[in-house]
């Protein structure tokens, strides 16, 4: 039993959902490979072959792959895993928009069903995933010859490092010519990136406005955090999209979660309720997000954000 691993990776380092991952593979048993596809990635490839428990990296390294363009990465895996010289029991990738975009393709192209977003291996075959929001855990067991997983990183702990993995180059497949890469813009922030931050302060429709916003900055500046909202703030305009936490935003599990203004809507909870520690502040103590959170303050936000603020200070 062997299982592929699709590295998510911007070609010179891997992004941490590659090694969430990889702690999935490997509760799925057998060897675990590690393709990274991409174009003057040999330093990414480097960092991969130093993850515990990856067996070989396979490298992939071409013009067509420099953007993770998800045509040409999924021709690629097929390449390595179809037909019957493929020999891959498993294929996995992050259950992040790149990896949401390449394994559809690659299930379909090999005629078998995806397991989407798993959180719990139970067994090679038997995967466990939220459905409804995350108000249910779905097992499911899959008798199809490889099985096709997204993966939500969340719900594995991050591969340690200390590996010493063979590295191997692979012919690369040709440029699909399906897409061409154009442009790429991306949120520059002197905080931490949502998804990896170890501390998130959130606000919600409670904030009133964008401009009250900034209450929430001298506390995430406090704490070291990545500044995150509900979609109901994001809605109202007070913060940009990539700001969103939860169902059809981003999904989060830092160690120090903290809700300001934020209801607790199912959205919301699917997307943050795996945080180590949660601590909500809402005006109405019947508000959901007291549901799941460890401490709870009702007041105005308004008093008690800045007092917070002076305590850490």
């Amino acid at each position: 039993m062997t299982v592929l691993v699709i590295a998510e990776h911007d070609n010179a380092s891997l992004k941490g959902s590659t090694l969430h991952t990889v702690t999935a593979a490997i509760q799925c048993g057998g060897e675990v490979h590690l393709l990274v596809a991409g174009h003057h990635c040999g330093a990414a490839a480097e960092a991969a072959a130093h993850i515990a428990g990856v067996t070989k990296v396979l490298v992939a390294d071409a013009p067509a792959f420099a953007d993770g363009l998800a045509e040409n990465v999924a021709a690629q895996v097929l390449a390595l895993a179809g037909g019957a010289s493929g020999h891959y029991t498993h294929i996995l990738a992050p259950a992040t928009a790149y990896g949401k975009n390449i394994l559809p393709r690659v299930a379909a192209r090999l005629d078998v069903g995806q397991i989407s977003e798993i959180t719990k291996v139970d067994a090679p075959d038997t995967f466990e995933r939220p459905i409804y929001a995350g108000n249910a855990i779905a097992t499911v067991q899959s008798s199809d010859a490889v099985k096709v997983i997204t993966v939500r990183s969340t719900g594995f702990d991050s591969a340690a490092t200390g590996g010493s993995a063979a590295v191997e180059s692979v012919a690369a497949v040709a440029d699909a010519g399906q897409s061409v890469f154009v442009e790429r813009e991306v949120a520059k922030s002197d905080r931490p990136e949502l998804t990896a931050a170890k501390v998130i302060v959130s606000g919600g429709r409670g904030m009133g406005s964008a401009d009250n916003f900034k209450i929430l900055e001298p506390l995430a500046d406090n704490l070291g955090a990545a500044m995150g909202a509900s979609r109901a703030a994001v809605d109202a305009g007070y913060v940009p999209n990539d700001w969103q936490v939860g169902q059809t935003g981003k999904i989060v599990a830092p160690q120090l979660y903290v809700a300001v203004g934020i209801s607790g809507a199912i959205q919301h909870l699917a997307g943050m309720k795996d945080s180590k520690t949660i601590v909500a502040i809402n005006k109405d103590p019947e508000a959901p997000i007291f549901s799941v959170a460890d401490y709870g303050i009702v007041g105005d936000l308004f008093e008690l954000v800045p007092q917070l603020v002076d305590e850490l200070g």
